[in-house]
């Protein structure tokens, strides 16, 4: 049986999002994860639990460290 199957709902979302964070950063986990979320929840409250224990300046760290130097043009509706 893989670990997964005895793991919550909640627990497997915030193993991965600490997965994300891991590899991609706070800013890039987000970036990610936008481009999957509907939206219909309250991000302001989700937030605090997102990003806590991270400063500003960690935050605008990531979110620095994550720009691409000459992003590409994306093709429209992506």
């Amino acid at each position: 049986m893989s670990r997964s199957s005895s793991m919550s709902l909640y627990q497997i979302r915030m193993e991965g999002w600490k997965v994300f964070t891991e590899r991609l950063g706070p800013a890039g986990a987000m970036r990610f994860m936008m481009q999957y979320d509907l939206g219909l929840r309250d991000y302001s409250k989700e937030r605090h639990q997102l990003f806590a224990g991270l400063t500003i300046e960690q935050l605008i760290e990531s979110v620095e460290q994550t720009k691409p130097e000459a992003a590409p043009s994306e093709p429209e509706g992506t």
